[in-house]
């Protein structure tokens, strides 16, 4: 799952994004209409805000799911990855898996919060805020809508320790990475139409050099890409050492779009990271694959069950947590 400023080239992105699991403890109490009475304006708030930022950046969709996703992947969806580095505390954006998340996924929460509590002050959490934000995004792209649960509180704690056991990565295998869904609740199926978010954004050059340059010692390029699509990318990404900010789009023909489309070019060898690409191949996720790439409405439905699933990740309520004033520093600085 890169910043706003990042370069978008003809080719292929990336965006993450998982499925929910049901909670270690007690089930939250969370409601559709959690702010109907101390703020009633909530939902069109956040979506004339998200609709204004949307059609002036439209990376923004891709950027706000990769960040959904790391936030709720560690620890659960708090808003823990949203509080900005210091020189006091490690937090989890001080992590390098976080390093490249992208700008404009933190600045849509916010400017949401921002008008939020201009309307109903010190009342909605940045969690529920983000966890808002990613649904209408997708909307706004052509993907499925869904009902979004809200009632979560802000978390207390952001540890940089945290994320690197909790996210997936490009060189795990995928026994790896299904042991990581499956210790969040979230089952292969739901995996597999989760990561369909990666139908929108995009990876840079060093997240699949290996697969294009130095694949093994006698067979330089990964055999499960389509031979042409890796030569373009090897002209492409050929400068990625000088140059970090180089990416290419994860969804080689629609990269702006939410479809399926991701899928069907799995299937054609033209999956940009590794990962993407075994899900194609192993028995136990391309079943799946095959599913979605033949019928986009069976991907939307199970996507948005994922993304109902997982914005309950180990959410905080009550005294777990806290309603933060800004997004990005908790309300009692920390010694």
């Amino acid at each position: 799952m890169a910043t706003s400023n990042t370069p978008f080239l003809p080719l292929l992105t990336i965006a993450i994004f998982l499925s929910i699991p049901l909670l270690s403890h007690s089930e939250p109490q969370l409601t559709l209409d959690y702010y109907k009475t101390t703020c009633p304006d909530f939902a069109r708030i956040v979506t004339a805000t998200v609709t204004t930022k949307q059609i002036a950046t439209p990376t923004t969709a891709a950027a706000t799911l990769r960040v959904f996703f790391h936030d709720c992947m560690v620890d659960g969806c708090d808003a823990s990855v949203l509080i900005a580095p210091n020189s006091f505390h490690k937090e989890e954006r001080d992590n390098e898996l976080n390093h490249a998340l992208p700008g404009d996924g933190f600045d849509i929460v916010t400017r949401t919060k921002t008008a939020l509590e201009l309307a109903c002050p010190r009342t909605v959490s940045c969690a529920d805020i983000l966890a808002q934000v990613v649904r209408d995004l997708v909307v706004m792209v052509g993907g499925p809508n869904y009902p979004v649960l809200l009632g979560r509180k802000d978390s207390l704690v952001s540890r940089l320790s945290d994320v690197e056991p909790n996210l997936p990565q490009p060189n795990m295998t995928m026994d790896v990475i299904i042991n990581l869904f499956e210790s969040k609740g979230i089952t292969v199926h739901e995996m597999v139409a989760l990561v369909g978010a990666h139908t929108l954004g995009f990876a840079h050059c060093s997240e699949f050099a290996d697969r294009i340059y130095h694949y093994e010692k006698n067979v330089p390029t990964d055999p499960d890409m389509n031979p042409t699509y890796a030569e373009a990318l090897k002209k492409f990404c050929s400068n990625y050492t000088k140059d970090p900010t180089m990416s290419a789009f994860l969804d080689l023909y629609t990269p702006g779009k939410f479809d399926n489309m991701y899928y069907r070019n799995l299937l054609k060898g033209l999956g940009l990271l590794a990962t993407d690409q075994l899900m194609a191949e192993d028995p136990r996720t391309k079943p799946f694959v095959e599913r979605y790439a033949a019928n986009q409405t069976a991907f939307f439905e199970d996507f948005a069950e994922g993304m109902q699933k997982l914005g309950m990740v180990d959410v905080k309520t009550g005294d777990e947590g806290n309603v933060r004033d800004r997004c990005d520093v908790f309300n009692t600085f920390r010694t």
